[in-house]
């Protein structure tokens, strides 16, 4: 007779898991696959990604910067898979900093998280940042610098509270996020393909002069950031494994639905976008700086302006409560492991909704506080964020390769079997080099030596001040009573 799984027994195999690997159930858990979902969606977030940088990608690379799309997805599936098999076996609140520990050991894992928990705090400001330039024309207020941080800040507020709420609440926000998405990007795309072309599409094959006497290939790595700035988020899905039931099947399922629904919106948008650019020439030279503001004001209208206002609006706060909600996560797990200062405070959640208040104020007090310096300088520290995000994935994808040299042997649902080394050795290699263009390609903010390097020079003053951080307070694992697994747990490996 075959067993079949209720909710009960699924919520004791789930409590089980979570003991085995050293930690009590603390965290509600209550999302499904469609929830887990929705949250890395909203944090990969097309819709941000397409309308931020559209133009920077067009005027870059001219409209065959569309193959970096391609390009940059079967890279970061690389990425995915590797994350997928070590989630599958680790579902752990915090991933990256957790299965970097699991497959390497404690002090790898806490420079690790710390890169990435920094890349997260940047990340919020930076994705909170922008939203008054869509903001102010939806509600009729100037654009400046005063509203530009008070818009900043009243939305990275606002998601801290809806994040105190619970992980139901984080949710069900999500999900009016994923409706925003699909209308702001399929839905737009699709309907400019059909009604507001001007281009057939070949011109993605083309180049229109994009490089000019220099040669395309520097214009195409350059384009390529485009991409490289969209496709992450997905690990978001096992940042909050702590709350999902069945986690070892659901977190990788979750994590390549993210991918693989972000890849077709970005795709159906840019394409509509690409083929309603009337000259190509005049974005390139810089005529026309506004492309996309161009073709929306040209294809919707006033009326048709403000709801695509108003999804982009909505597209930008669920991004930000869904980045928050994973650097809580990550922010929690170290105060659990007791490695962080202010560990007992960090790790404490609220009896009532299982949410780390403490956690959740770092999360919303430091982009805040980056959003009051000049408008410069928060550019400057906004560079960051991409390039952090990458590092930190890529301390997991060397992990894997470490831990499998080691003897490590997955066993969770999703293994990569014969392929595993194959697959971890390419996203390596694809990492770095998505490193390499970010450190090189990306923008410069002014003429100075340090605005020139000012990626990988920010990257090497974080990973040195986590260096001098750990020589200096020397952090030691200790996980509370009440924190513990009751024993004897022990942990899977």
């Amino acid at each position: 007779m075959t067993q079949v799984d209720t909710p009960a027994s699924q919520e004791a195999a789930d409590t089980a898991q979570l003991a085995a690997l050293g930690y009590r159930q603390q965290l509600t858990r209550a999302l499904g696959l469609w929830s887990n979902f929705a949250v890395g969606f909203t944090y990969l977030s097309p819709l941000v990604g397409v309308y931020s940088v559209f133009d920077y990608g067009l005027a870059t690379g001219g409209p065959s910067f569309f193959w970096t799309i391609p390009l940059v997805v079967i890279g970061q599936g690389l990425v995915l898979l590797t994350f997928a098999e070590v989630s599958s076996q680790y579902p752990l609140a915090g991933g990256i900093y957790q299965w970097s520990k699991r497959l390497v050991g404690p002090k790898y894992a806490w420079l690790s998280g710390w890169m990435y928990t920094w890349a997260l705090l940047v990340t919020v400001a930076s994705v909170a940042y922008p939203i008054a330039t869509y903001a102010g024309p939806l509600l009729g207020y100037p654009v400046d610098h005063a509203t530009t941080v008070s818009t900043t800040v009243v939305v990275i507020l606002l998601c801290a509270a809806v994040n105190l709420l619970g992980v139901r609440r984080l949710a069900f926000v999500a999900n009016i996020g994923v409706a925003a998405e699909v209308l702001g990007t399929i839905g737009l795309g699709l309907y400019l393909l059909f009604f507001h072309r001007e281009q057939g599409i070949g011109v993605v094959l083309h180049t229109s002069g994009a490089g000019g006497t220099g040669g395309y290939f520097g214009a195409f790595l350059a384009s390529c950031l485009f991409a490289v700035w969209i496709f992450y988020g997905f690990e978001a899905c096992g940042d909050i494994a702590e709350e999902v039931k069945d986690p070892s099947r659901k977190v990788p399922r979750a994590m390549g639905m993210t991918l693989a629904v972000g890849a077709v919106a970005t795709v159906v948008l840019t394409l509509g976008l690409v083929l309603a650019v009337p000259d190509f020439g005049a974005v390139i030279s810089g005529k026309n700086a506004d492309p996309l503001g161009a073709v929306l004001a040209d294809a919707l209208g006033t009326g048709g302006s403000k709801v695509a206002l108003a999804l982009i609006v909505i597209g930008f706060v669920s991004c930000t409560l869904a980045i928050q909600a994973a650097a809580a996560r990550l922010v929690y797990s170290f105060g659990r492991d007791g490695v962080i200062v202010g560990a007992k405070r960090l790790s404490k959640l609220s009896p009532t909704t299982h949410m780390p208040p403490a956690a959740l104020a770092v999360t919303a007090v430091v982009p805040a506080a980056i959003a009051f310096l000049p408008s410069a300088t928060v550019t400057r520290i906004i560079t960051f964020a991409v390039v952090g995000i990458y590092v930190g994935f890529q301390s997991v994808v060397l992990a894997s390769v470490i831990g499998r040299a080691r003897g490590w042997q997955p066993a969770g649902s999703f293994r990569l079997g014969r392929f595993g080394w194959a697959v971890n050795i390419a996203a390596l290699v694809y990492g770095v080099t998505a490193i390499v263009v970010l450190s090189v390609k990306t923008p410069a903010n002014g003429t100075s030596f340090f605005d020139r390097w000012m990626v990988p020079l920010s990257v090497g003053i974080v990973a040195a001040i986590g260096v001098l951080y750990l020589l200096v307070l020397r952090p030691r694992e200790h996980v509370a009573e009440a924190d513990r697994a009751p024993e004897p747990a022990a942990v899977a490996g």
